[in-house]
């Protein structure tokens, strides 16, 4: 392990907070021009004059869930070091709704996002499908890119083992631990207004399942292997240990690719962003954490 991972891991034993069951993230309409709306979050800048010179982080989500779903029980830890914005793509919850669905354009989101909220360049930390986008987004648009946090990730699928079926079955896994963490809910009641026991099942069911299949056929077509060995910005890859749907061996593979990259492991499967947060939190932690200090070095470097 790096001096810079190792920084990492010190840094974030000393930020760990785990994000109240009942503080559902307040989400705001967004009009991103000429392509849609969808909803955001985004917790400013932190008081701590030293963390606000930290990179701002684009929180990018899980196949079948929203950016407060998949990352309500990471949330508060993150927002004590850095500014966090959030939000649901394109075919997931409230956000844009087109004709395809297609990564290039999720990438084109997450950059419109950032120009919206007069953001010039930040750290994608992206979960399954959400890191695929944050490696598309780098591609796409690598002067907005500073650094990424790539988990439970890889650099392609394999349909035929059966790849995107496990997806969305860790999908449905991370809604049901949601719903036990946040109380029991009801399906028969509408699924409306504040009840906090009501917000995970709401979340869930704002994605149709014909949405879902589409997305994920678009997953199945992903391969950044002929180009992910340029991303040359820091990068951290988390890699739970347990998954079922992208073997972690793969995952390590993705990490041997980056030119830049330091590794976090963690006992759990894949749907562990919601259904293991205790043990995925602390890796994530310092998988940014180690972005940032990388980032610090290099800013520092040039003056």
């Amino acid at each position: 392990m790096s001096r810079f991972a190792d920084a990492g891991w010190r840094a974030a034993g000393r930020f760990l907070t785990i994000a109240p069951v009942d503080v559902i993230p307040e989400v705001k309409p967004l009009e991103l021009p000429g392509r849609g709306n969808t909803v955001y979050v985004d917790t400013g800048l932190p008081a701590n004059p030293e963390a606000a010179r930290r990179p701002t982080l684009i929180l990018l989500h899980a196949l079948a869930t929203t950016g407060s779903l998949c990352w309500y029980p990471s949330l508060e830890a993150l927002r004590q070091r850095y500014r966090v914005i959030l939000f649901d793509q394109r075919w997931h919850g409230r956000g844009i709704r087109s004709a395809d669905f297609r990564l290039e354009d999720c990438a084109d989101d997450v950059v419109a996002v950032a120009d919206a909220l007069g953001v010039e360049t930040f750290v994608p930390v992206g979960y399954s499908m959400g890191s695929l986008v944050a490696q598309c987004t780098w591609h796409r648009h690598p002067e907005r890119v500073s650094g990424a946090v790539l988990a439970a990730s890889t650099m392609y699928f394999r349909p035929e083992r059966g790849e995107i079926r496990a997806l969305s079955l860790a999908a449905d896994r991370i809604y049901r631990r949601a719903a036990r963490r946040i109380g029991p809910l009801d399906a028969e009641q509408p699924i409306t207004g504040d009840d906090g026991r009501l917000w995970a099942f709401g979340q869930f069911r704002s994605t149709s399942n014909a949405e879902v299949a589409g997305a994920a056929a678009a997953l199945s077509r992903f391969d950044s292997s002929p180009w992910i060995g340029s991303m040359a910005v820091p990068t951290s890859v988390v890699i739970p240990t347990k998954d079922r749907a992208i073997p972690p061996a793969r995952q390590r593979a993705l990490a041997r690719a980056l030119p830049n990259s330091t590794t976090y492991e963690f006992a759990g499967g894949h749907a562990s962003v919601v259904m293991n947060a205790d043990s995925f939190r602390p890796a994530l932690l310092a998988a940014c954490a180690s972005v940032s200090t990388r980032l610090a070095s290099t800013q520092h470097g040039r003056h």
